[in-house]
């Protein structure tokens, strides 16, 4: 480039310009923290709310003499299987 073409900044407008970008910086910082606080306040709630619950599981016998039993449950799923005999 050319020497004439180059312009110089005022100490002042650069001083300003780096005191704006260092509060964006700690800004950021701050809203990072918050967030990956956030992220794990909240994956430990919903462990908390899956720890809740228990698990059940039903038994059911029927006797078929063809072979074949289906079972619908309250839930809609049909169960399907083979009798003992």
């Amino acid at each position: 480039m050319d020497d004439a073409k180059i312009k110089d900044v005022p100490y002042l407008v650069h001083e300003g310009a780096m005191v704006r970008l260092e509060r964006m910086n700690r800004r950021l910082w701050i809203s990072t923290i918050i967030l990956v606080a956030l992220l794990f306040i909240s994956n430990g709630l919903w462990i908390y709310y899956q720890s809740q619950f228990e698990s059940v599981s039903t038994t059911i016998t029927q006797d078929n003499l063809d072979g074949i039993n289906n079972y619908i449950g309250n839930d809609g799923d049909i169960n399907n299987g083979k009798t003992d005999y």
